[in-house]
């Protein structure tokens, strides 16, 4: 999903990561690009730290760069796109923070180039010697990007559908949802910033913005009475087992912790949004709330009833006779990779007759929340799915090619 900006490609970074895009000095940012709006370009320098220090009045303004280096640099940004050298000084602009040092200046590039919505997050802990002198520790700053990222796949999947625990599902689809984020950490690692692109990723933004605030509430609700009712409610915002598991996460070990939302300036706040989402904190008094709604949740989420089909990966049992586990990579009627299905001893020879012949298996049962949405029980009506003979070259071929993938897909399930 996401690689550290500052991190070499195939290092211990997070997992699936994409860095930054590479920034070079000069205008346009991406070739063929319309130069940014001025009023855009403003309002992310002064999100990022850069103060307005004079220019003229209604024409344009004069921005110096945030802590030492405010006095050694500084930017000419026209207020509107209407004055005749406004593309000049916008092209001028963007020279000088391709070339300044500050960190700041590339995050403004950053969200120029890929307009998204920022999310923030930052831990409180004790400041030891090395963190003084803007160093991070690895395990520090591990956990950082860990729980931020559990934090992001939590809002893809509440964006992909509600629910107390979401187990296995959805998770392919709330993945890619991802994939276009860009993520980097701020100097000392003990803040990390995700850039969310409007185009793909603002319902998971929106989202999350409005389950954080609704886990903030229910938590406040049950250190004030004691009563889980709230985090019940919450989950129609979003609020879910894979959250309060990832805000655990993110608190545990800290002084505190919090997210920071900020919508992208050329989009605007969406629908029913506030156009400045107050930042969200927790501290370690909320742990307890927050352990006692993912274990509700996890005990409360009921089992689906499912008519799936899927092929056949692996086939266990043990003797010649008698019932057997069967593994499926699904291929509809549920929203998880592989499920786990016990059969008794005709259905298990129909899997292995539909194995053999590449065809698929339909089955009916109920996805047990046990393992995470990976298990069938009460199996029936299991039979092999008829395919013409283009599609079942195509689900042997998968079969033969991806089989090791497969096996490790579905190691580790076993009771």
């Amino acid at each position: 999903m996401h690689r550290s900006m500052d991190e070499p490609t195939g290092g211990a970074g997070l997992p699936a990561a994409r860095s930054h895009p590479t920034v070079r000095p000069g205008p346009p940012l991406v070739a063929g690009a319309e130069p940014p709006d001025p009023a855009v370009l403003a309002a992310l320098l002064r999100r990022h730290g850069w103060q307005r220090r004079g220019g003229a009045s209604g024409r344009y303004g004069r921005w110096t760069p945030p802590g030492p280096a405010a006095g050694t640099a500084s930017l000419l940004v026209p207020e509107s796109a209407a004055f005749p050298d406004s593309g000049e000084l916008i092209e001028e602009a963007l020279l000088a923070l391709g070339r300044s040092a500050d960190p700041s200046a590339r995050d403004v590039l950053v969200s120029l180039a890929v307009p998204s919505d920022e999310i923030r997050w930052w831990r409180e802990v004790p400041e030891s010697a090395a963190a003084a002198a803007g160093a991070a520790g690895w395990t520090e700053a591990e956990a950082l990007r860990s729980a931020a990222r559990q934090i992001l796949l939590a809002g893809a999947l509440a964006a992909r559908g509600r629910a107390g625990y979401h187990g296995a599902r959805h998770r392919r689809k709330a993945r890619a949802a991802l994939d276009d984020a860009l993520i980097g950490p701020a100097p000392g690692g003990r803040s990390l910033t995700a850039y969310v692109p409007v185009a793909s990723g603002r319902a998971v933004a929106v989202q999350l913005c409005h389950a954080l605030h609704a886990t903030r509430e229910a938590v406040d609700y049950q250190r004030a009475t004691g009563g889980m009712e709230a985090f019940d409610s919450a989950v129609a915002a979003g609020v879910s087992r894979e959250l309060t598991e990832a805000l655990i996460a993110l608190v545990r070990g800290s002084e505190g912790a919090g997210i920071d939302l900020r919508w992208a300036p050329a989009a605007g706040a969406p629908d029913g949004c506030p156009v400045r989402p107050a930042p969200v904190e927790f501290s370690p008094g909320d742990l307890p709330a927050l352990r006692s709604a993912s274990a509700r949740y996890l005990r409360e989420e009921p089992a689906v009833q499912v008519r799936l089909t899927g092929a056949v990966v692996r086939l266990r049992r043990s003797g010649p006779r008698g019932a057997g586990i069967v593994r499926l990579r699904v291929l509809a009627g549920a929203e998880v990779a592989h499920v786990r299905v016990e059969l008794d001893e005709e259905a298990y020879r129909i899997a292995g007759h539909a194995h053999l012949v590449g065809l698929p298996l339909r089955v009916e049962g109920r996805l047990e929340r046990r393992g995470g949405f990976r298990r069938l029980t009460g199996a029936s009506q299991v039979a092999p799915v008829q395919v013409d003979e283009a599609e079942r070259d195509r689900l042997m071929k998968a079969l033969q090619e991806n089989v090791d993938h497969f096996e490790e897909a579905c190691a580790g399930e076993e009771p």
